[in-house]
């Protein structure tokens, strides 16, 4: 069985009849063709899925498209200006706060979340903030770099 639904992504409606078990994760790669946000464990331990749901951080695999619909999702492709990358994105270019770069769009994502509601996080309070996301290459040293570098650039410390 088939249902209708509707969710804004990254500021455009996308629309589709999904299976009422789809994940969202799903939804945003298939539906949309946002390939930015991964898959990684399917178990919501990793955090690659990450995007923004209304505002607030979430693991897309853990939410049902059907629970989205109607709600506003920001993902990893709609955070930059279209042309300049966000400044968590230069940040994490510019501190090598990446490897492979798997979980880099969730921990841009889950970062972003952080340093909207605390735009001048200690190390500790960002490497909090950042629990749920997994780095399988890092030490997290330079992860955690960035996000204070983009704190500072962004306005906080």
């Amino acid at each position: 069985m088939t249902v209708p639904v509707e969710i804004t992504i990254n500021g455009k409606a996308c629309a589709g009849d999904v299976e009422e078990r789809q994940l969202l994760v799903h939804f945003i790669r298939e539906n949309a063709g946002l390939t930015g946000t991964k898959v990684g464990c399917d178990t919501s331990q990793c955090g690659t899925c990450t995007v923004q749901l209304d505002g607030v951080s979430a693991k897309a695999c853990t939410v049902l498209t059907v629970q989205a619909s109607g709600s506003s999702v920001t993902t990893i492709e709609g955070i930059s200006d279209g042309v300049d990358l966000h400044p968590l994105q230069e940040a994490f270019w510019n501190n090598h706060g990446l490897q492979c770069g798997f979980c880099t769009p969730g921990m841009i994502m889950a970062a972003n979340e952080l340093l909207r509601n605390n735009p001048s996080p200690t190390r500790e309070e960002i490497r909090h903030g950042l629990e749920g996301n997994i780095c399988r290459c890092t030490g997290y040293q330079n992860i955690v770099s960035a996000v204070e570098d983009a704190a500072k650039a962004m306005g906080g410390r």
